[in-house]
This record gives structure tokens, sequence and C-alpha cells, in this order.
């Protein structure tokens, strides 16, 4: 619709053209008539019948409503098809009215010429309702899918900002902790935090960064991690990716969060929670694995983060299959994959 809009003002010299070389075909070259009254005939008709069309489309535009448009643009363009038919036979009888012949020839093919020009001008005005009905469309087709965009956005914004405040407030809890008992620990623990943060900041307004980027981040976060379990925690990367894979922020941490609560929840050892990163078949899938004890942690809840990220990747991807949650007797992992455009 916006291509027909933008050149309009050279499509109706050209409808125009092809009119006059209409009728210059129908009355020299079927009628035989001469050139001095083909021309003549030929101009005032293209004239007439540019007016009329011109005059449809202004009609039918200014119709308020879509109810009864195609009627009413039918019973407008009969209206003028009859006028200007009429008036154009007046004008020719008026001005070419010296010949007999002529004006014999013209009451002859008064009714084929009264039905050209319905034919015209009802098809100009059934194309400038369809035409006005498809702008309509297309108009309220852009406001919802704007409005289905924001709501989109909004949902998405909601559910990373939902993310932070577990994490908060463990980190908070475990400074409190510290102040008393180990307060250079706390105030390391605080610089880590305050380092966190701001880098949370820099990447919220980002939809899809490196997953180089996205480790660097969950680097902070594991070390602030390390001051609250210190040695217990042990993470082991394995990576196998391109430079060109990437990731929507924010998502690594909240799993991980999700593998330390359940992997060192109710143990006093080490722990070792495995990430391997991997690129299989334009797909980035991310495992992480944590012990699991079915007799210590109820499964009560994988807990707001999964879910979160579960709702996430279904409005990014609209896709449901990219997050698969497994338990074996002793290890919970999780698989999370990414689609992957240029990698």
């Amino acid at each position: 619709m916006a291509i027909v809009k933008k050149n309009i003002g050279w499509v109706l010299p050209v409808i125009s053209i092809l009119i006059l070389a209409k009728y210059i075909f129908l009355l020299h070259f079927v009628s035989g008539l001469g050139w001095n009254y083909t021309l003549k005939d030929g101009i005032l008709n293209t004239v007439v019948m540019s007016l009329g069309i011109w005059g449809i489309i202004l009609i039918v535009n200014a119709y308020p409503t879509q109810v009864g448009a195609q009627a009413y643009a039918l019973i407008i363009s009969t209206i003028i098809c009859v006028t200007i038919t009429y008036a154009d036979n007046q004008v020719l009888e008026w001005w070419l009215g010296n010949d007999k012949n002529y004006l014999l020839w013209l009451d002859k093919t008064l009714p084929v010429h009264l039905i050209i020009n319905w034919i015209i001008l009802g098809w100009v005005a059934t194309y400038t309702v369809t035409y006005k009905k498809a702008e309509n469309l297309e108009a309220k087709f852009v406001k919802y899918t704007d409005a289905a965009q924001l709501l989109k956005d909004a949902e998405l914004f909601k559910l990373r900002q939902q993310l932070q405040p577990h994490f908060l407030y463990n980190s908070l809890n475990s400074i409190n902790a510290l102040v008393m008992i180990q307060p250079d620990k706390a105030q390391e623990m605080i610089g880590r935090l305050s380092d966190f943060l701001r880098s949370s900041v820099k990447r919220e307004a980002e939809d899809m960064i490196p997953v180089a980027e996205e480790l660097n981040f969950i680097e902070a976060y594991l070390a602030i991690e390390a001051v609250r379990f210190g040695d217990r925690l042990n993470i082991e990367f394995k990576q196998d990716y391109t430079d060109h894979a990437t990731i929507p922020p924010f998502l690594l941490q909240p799993l991980l969060e999700n593998a330390i609560k359940f992997g060192l929840y109710g143990k006093t050892g080490n722990v070792t929670i495995s990430v391997h990163i991997a690129l299989i078949d334009h797909m980035l899938q991310i495992t992480i694995s944590n012990p699991y004890d079915v007799q210590t942690n109820t499964p009560k809840g994988t807990g707001f983060g999964l879910e979160g990220i579960r709702r996430r990747l279904e409005l990014l991807y609209a896709r449901t299959d990219l997050l698969e949650v497994k338990r074996d007797t002793d290890i919970f992992t999780t698989i999370l994959k990414i689609p992957q455009a240029n990698a």
C-alpha cells in the first residue's frame, strides 16, 4: 500500500494516457472516424473520464465507515457515469454538430459509451473501496502488532527484573553474616556485588550478546558466590563454540544459581558443578549438571529461575522446547538451547 501511495503522482497521468489511447483505438481503428473527430472526441472523453475517476476517489475516500461501502461506491460510480456520459454527449453535439454522420454515430454508440464508462468507473470505485479497507486493516495490524510487541517487551523486562532479587537477597544475607565475624570478606563481597550490579545495568538494554561477554558476567557472579561458599564450590567449564555465538543476557546466572542452590543444599563437602557450552547444528547448547540428592533436596520447585527462563525463551523464540530438565539418581541436569542465526 505504501508503494502505491508513494507513486500515485505519476499513476494518475499514466491512467489518463491509457484512457486516451483506448479512445483513439476505438474511434479511429475500430469505428473508422477521421483523425479530427477522433482526437477531439478522445481528448474530451479522457478529460471527462479523468474528472469522473478523480471524483469517485475523493467521494469514496470521504465515506466515513466501512459499512455498506461497496454498495455506496457502486451507486456513486453509476451516478457519475450517467452524469459524465450525458455531459460528454451534449458537449460533443455542440462542438462537432456540423457533421450529421458523426451525430448519428454518436447517438448509436451512446449505450456502448455508457457501458464502457460504467465498467471503468465501477472498477475504480471497487478498487478504491478495497484499497481503503486494506489500508484500514494494515493500520489495525500495525497497531495490534505494536501493542503485542510492547506487551512482550514489558513481560520480558519484568522477568529479567524478577531474577535479580533472589540473588541479592542471598548475597545481602551472606554479607550480614560476614560483617561481624569476617569484616574483610564482607567488604570484599560488597565490592564484588557492586561490580556485578554495575555490569548488569550496562547490559540491560541489549537483546543479544556474545557468549564470551555473558561468561565474563558469570565470572563476576561466581566471584561473589566464592566468597559465600569458599572452597566448597567448584565450577568446571568446557567450551566448544565459535566467537560469533550469541545468547540473550541474564540467562546463565539464574541457571547457575539454581545449580548452586540445589547442589550445595544440605551438603558439607566440596561440590563440583559442570558447565558444557557447545555449538551443535546452529544451536548453542548449554548443559549444567550439579549433584542432586532426592532425600535432601525435595523437588519443591526448581524455582522461579527456571520457569522465568522458560517463559523468556518462549517470548523470544516462540518455542517451548529450548529448556530441558533431567533428574537422575544423584545428578540434576539443565539443558538450555539457543538458536543461532550466524554461528
